[in-house]
């Protein structure tokens, strides 16, 4: 005869962990940060609330792509080539959250957001200082962008800090230089991104290493990594332009601009011009699709 199942004791509830007074409310501020949500509009419309907590979190992620910008700077600086590829592939991860972000205001009526519309001029997307820090960190470094900064000094000094500050584009390129290939011994990232002799030069380069990328396997995928950084911020521009047009359609934009026609002069930007011409320049040599240096 079989003795009688023993009852199961019943579950207990978690303990928690550590012995510390801080608990998760506490650790990330969660009563502050809900807190900061205000819709302008009196009585709040609906949507509003939809439109703070999408640019607040876009704020939060530029928040953690300018902390790790500057990690891969450092790291390039220290020719440390795994670790910059390290949080240069977290900024690629961060920013292909963008495109999807972007497009849930498109989960909002035009008519919807015209209700509110008028209570945000004249704040503007240009006033993101954090957004401009990206485009500086990255090289894409415009003095005129201090203008909308005149009346908050302290954001306008943050601009300035970075304008003399080592870039991405500038900081790649030394690690590249002492990694061995050919590149000049002094660059600038305005010489980098806008002169196009510059840049061809430096795609030349690069020629080598995307002949042969088992040559500097971990130089060649930092190099695919900067690539994908300004394939991701060129794709959230473009959709970008195409989530404001069927919002606003092409009326001016609440900081003044000319709105949708602005956008698009931005959509052809690029960070890294030389990464993009190394491609055109590139001929069929060195290693191939079926060689043992690839497994």
């Amino acid at each position: 005869m079989k003795p009688a199942a023993q009852p199961k004791p019943a579950p207990q509830p978690p303990t928690a962990y550590g012995a510390g007074a801080m608990d998760y409310q506490d650790y990330l501020k969660v009563p502050d940060l809900l807190a900061l949500q205000r819709p302008q509009s009196q009585p709040a419309h609906h949507d509003e609330m939809l439109f703070i907590v999408i640019h607040q979190a876009f704020e939060l992620w530029f928040k953690l792509v300018l902390h790790e910008i500057d990690m891969a700077i450092r790291h390039m600086q220290a020719d440390d080539v795994g670790h910059a590829h390290h949080s240069m592939k977290r900024v690629v991860r961060v920013m292909r959250l963008f495109v999807p972000q972007i497009h849930l205001l498109e989960t909002m009526r035009p008519i919807d957001f015209l209700a509110f519309r008028d209570h945000l001029k004249p704040a503007s997307g240009f006033q993101s200082v954090q957004f401009r820090e990206i485009e500086f960190a990255a090289g894409l470094k415009e003095p005129a962008y201090f203008r909308f900064f005149e009346g908050r000094p302290e954001l306008k000094a943050r601009l300035e800090a970075r304008l003399g500050a080592p870039d991405l584009g500038v900081a790649f390129c030394g690690l590249a230089r002492r990694q061995g290939l050919a590149l000049p011994a002094t660059l600038d990232s305005q010489r980098l991104r806008t002169d196009e002799p510059t840049w061809h030069a430096v795609a030349k380069a690069f020629v080598p290493l995307y002949a042969k990328p088992t040559s500097n396997l971990g130089l060649y995928e930092l190099a695919e990594t900067m690539l994908e950084f300004d394939e991701a911020f060129a794709l959230w521009r473009q959709h970008h332009v195409s989530v404001v047009e069927r919002i606003i359609g092409n009326k001016i934009g609440t900081g003044g601009s000319s709105g949708v026609a602005y956008l698009r002069t931005t959509t052809g930007k690029r960070c890294f011009p030389y990464l993009w011409d190394v491609r055109t320049q590139l001929e069929l040599a060195g290693e191939t699709t079926g060689s043992a240096d690839h497994g």
